[in-house]
């Protein structure tokens, strides 16, 4: 079987360490991206999933510069480019209306870290998808995307958030007849313990766990959602 290989953006939070372990689980080697404030954490992903299994790499990935040396990095440890991608980087901001912002910067700082990483990730790795004519990406959006008034005090990021999921659907059709897929979730708020902290007083078991994302962006990525391009899945546990 063709060794399969999971670029994972974001690699270092939390979501980004689950998904890792569950796909090495599965048998897939990860190749694991994140910032250089992140390279610590990285370096234990790949200490507790095992060199053979993992690499990293640091930078900023929302420049092509950190992805050709991103992937030349996988090229030189696992003898390929990543067969499969999954966009979990990203991040939030706001807390007051549009109106009443002081400036532009919340709104600067959420089209780079969401709509640039992305854009910067498909035109990176789809290209040797199709041109072997099989691969799949899963892209991480959110909850806001369908209901965005869910996000009021927040719009830029689900702006920036449905700007994702558009493009990725989009360019899930140029792509299908190569036989590559890109689908995308939308996850409510999920159980990390860096929303558990901001939030004390909420109730986790509502949230989407950690395990539960995984296990559907691993369904997403492979053989058995092969019919399955262009979707943008709900997840949204209770909350």
């Amino acid at each position: 079987m063709t060794t399969r290989i999971a670029a994972i953006t974001g690699g270092a939070g939390a979501l980004g360490g689950a998904l890792a372990a569950h796909l090495v689980g599965k048998g897939y080697r990860v190749a694991l991206f994140d910032t250089e404030r992140a390279k610590a954490r990285l370096a234990q992903l790949v200490g507790e999933l095992g060199k053979e299994n993992a690499l990293a790499h640091a930078g900023d990935f929302a420049a092509a510069a950190t992805w050709d040396a991103a992937l030349a990095a996988t090229t030189a440890a696992f003898g390929a480019l990543p067969t499969h991608g999954v966009l979990v980087a990203g991040g939030w901001d706001g807390g007051a209306p549009l109106h009443a912002a002081k400036d532009d910067s919340g709104y600067a700082k959420m089209i780079t870290l969401n709509v640039d990483t992305a854009y910067r990730a498909l035109r990176a790795l789809l290209p040797s998808m199709v041109t072997a004519k099989h691969g799949s990406v899963v892209v991480v959006g959110s909850r806001a995307v369908e209901r965005p008034w869910t996000s009021t005090g927040s719009a830029a990021y689900a702006a920036s958030k449905a700007a994702v999921v558009t493009m990725a659907q989009t360019v899930a059709q140029e792509v299908l007849e190569h036989g590559v897929r890109i689908n995308s979730i939308l996850p409510s708020t999920m159980d990390t313990p860096a929303n558990r902290s901001s939030m004390p007083s909420a109730d986790p078991t509502r949230w989407v766990s950690l395990d539960s994302a995984s296990s559907v962006i691993a369904f997403l990525l492979s053989e058995d959602s092969r019919d399955v391009s262009g979707a943008a899945l709900p997840v949204y546990g209770r909350a």
